[in-house]
């Protein structure tokens, strides 16, 4: 897994790097991923594995040309394509559970594909609900340099001059490589990094203006879900405390009886079973933890998320259910995102619009098809061309 989280620039730089290494010291290479993009780029002969088995195996253009093993169909059908628009992504288990043997990989992919007439009417209706969030001018400097005092003589500019606003119920993707300032733009807004300068507000509150009292009101409907399942959560905290914790701390609810049946509902609400409610976090898998923290984050009855890097660790297969849930549950729950992710097939799936950072600054944004479709800036290009 050499590449897994790296924006997709890196990863290209990385990949031609394992070629040219392979083509001048004849060096034989075993590459794990759950990235497909990649394994049929540098692949000679693949493998694939499931439950400690290799359920198939050949050469990587008679592989991905004709799937065996549904397995292997559902690895490859559940990528979110570049090349159309989904409503819902196919899952491993749509392959492994059919009951008509008949239904073709084609036929499921098919039966899941967005009208795109049905996307520009959902553009244009967010053009008429209210705006939830809106950035003035906003700036982050980080200090790159002190003189002989400590005193600040240059900075590095995350975040620099950034205005946009954002539709209730809309969904704004935010790509840009690595470095651009994607995460550190989501942790200003939600006033975890303090700005240099400008203004946010949400539903019309000015959010930097605030003191502490209104600020904790004001989390319980701006939540973030972090990149990292595992590091997001206490070892050594049950994951029924670990989702009742911030229902405490904010006082919702009238009792412990009231909380633990509302974490229960939020656990069969992102697919966990009630009696995990006594676990530990390292007794579950990666797309589990990130499950949990999601219950966890739904437990405020939030109206808007960051989403920084949600699945970005996360195999193909797994992404797929948690990037339908979150679909999910934006629909039922009528929520707001803000989704940061350097996988640009991700975004698409998942974007209303996009917005396209790079050195600080946005230097494109659009709806979703437009920008993928027709990019305007040489960088949305490079950053399309990079995508393997």
């Amino acid at each position: 897994e050499p590449t897994t989280a790296l924006d997709v620039t890196v990863q290209k730089e990385i990949i031609k790097l394992l070629s040219e290494i392979k083509t001048e010291y004849n060096t034989s290479t075993i590459f794990i991923s759950h990235d497909l993009g990649l394994i049929k780029e540098i692949a000679d002969y693949v493998i694939v594995m499931y439950k400690g088995k290799i359920v198939e195996q050949g050469s990587a253009h008679e592989l991905f040309q004709y799937p065996k093993h549904d397995y292997t169909k559902g690895l490859i059908a559940c990528r979110p394509p570049m090349d159309k628009r989904m409503h819902r992504l196919p899952t491993v288990s749509d392959f492994m559970d059919r009951v008509d043997d008949e239904k073709s990989q084609h036929d499921i992919v098919t039966s899941l594909i967005e009208p795109i007439a049905n996307y520009k009417s959902r553009i244009i209706g967010l053009q008429n609900e209210p705006d939830i969030l809106r950035v003035e001018n906003l700036s982050t400097y980080y200090t790159a340099k002190t003189n002989f005092f400590g005193r600040p003589t240059a900075y590095t500019k995350a975040v620099d001059d950034i205005s946009f606003t954002m539709k209730k119920g809309e969904t704004l993707g935010l790509v840009g490589e690595s470095g651009s300032g994607k995460s550190t733009l989501g942790k200003t807004l939600l006033r975890l990094i303090p700005p240099t300068a400008g203004k946010v507000f949400f539903e019309e509150q000015d959010v930097f203006g605030l003191d502490k009292e209104s600020m904790r009101k004001l989390r319980r409907d701006y939540q973030i879900i972090f990149q990292d399942p595992f590091s997001s959560l206490n070892p050594r905290m049950r994951i029924g405390a670990a989702i009742q914790e911030p229902m405490k701390v904010h006082g919702l609810h009238d009792n412990d009886k009231m909380r633990k049946e509302k974490v229960i509902d939020l656990l069969e609400k992102v697919g966990l079973e009630p009696g995990f409610y006594d676990r530990y976090p390292h007794q579950f898998s990666g797309g589990q933890r990130q499950r949990i923290c999601i219950a966890r984050t739904l437990s405020m009855d939030p109206k808007f998320i960051i989403c920084d890097e949600s699945v970005s660790a996360l195999d193909v297969s797994v992404q797929a259910q948690i990037l339908n849930l979150l679909k999910d549950l934006k629909d039922e729950l009528d929520l707001s995102y803000i989704f940061i992710s350097h996988d640009l097939s991700v975004v698409k799936f998942i974007s209303d619009r996009i917005m396209v950072m790079q050195s600080g600054k946005i230097v494109e944004m659009n709806d979703a098809e437009s920008i993928l479709n027709n990019p305007q800036q040489q960088y949305t290009k490079d950053l399309l061309d990079a995508v393997i």
